[in-house]
């Protein structure tokens, strides 16, 4: 009763616990020295939302039991974004407005990355267009990341359901 008053909901601690570990992980720095992402605030955006991307995958894998869960999530990501927006100074009247463009950009990506658990091309392609903005790294970069994201949405669909709800989730480090 108290937390329905407090407006909290049942998931939003594992969500959070969740968010925390995405963005951990999306911050790891062999991203962006071994992986070359662009270690800007675009670069930050692609790699959480690839990540979030992978947890909410794992999470529609079991339907209806881990939906709240996974709704939980995708709402903590566009709090944090708004107060990230809001730290760097953008001013409140068009906080909103890009908040809803930086949602539109998840759901592409979903759309972009989707396809690509499937079919390493598609994967390379989506990764190239999305991380790099179309500057190329070094040669094989894209296909080892692609193999990386493969691999991590293999090992997340190992990863119980039981311990997703209660917000722990494990990723393997990109390996250079």
């Amino acid at each position: 009763m108290l937390k329905r008053l407090l407006g909290l909901r049942p998931y939003d601690a594992p969500a959070r616990a969740l968010y925390d570990t995405i963005v951990d992980q999306a911050r790891r720095p062999e991203f962006y020295l071994h992986a070359g992402v662009p270690d800007t605030l675009d670069g930050r955006f692609d790699l959480l939302a690839l990540h979030v991307f992978l947890v909410l995958h794992r999470l529609r894998a079991d339907g209806d039991r881990t939906a709240a869960l996974a709704q939980a999530l995708f709402d903590r990501m566009f709090v944090d974004m708004d107060r990230n927006l809001r730290e760097l100074g953008v001013g409140d009247m068009s906080v909103g407005r890009k908040v809803k463009t930086m949602a539109k950009a998840l759901y592409g990506r979903i759309a972009a990355y989707e396809p690509g658990l499937t079919d390493p091309a598609a994967m390379a392609e989506a990764l190239g267009r999305n991380l790099y903005r179309g500057q190329p790294p070094a040669p094989g970069i894209v296909e080892r990341l692609g193999r990386h994201v493969s691999a991590t949405a293999a090992a997340l669909s190992h990863q119980s359901t039981d311990a997703l709800l209660a917000g722990q989730v494990r990723f393997d480090p990109f390996q250079a």
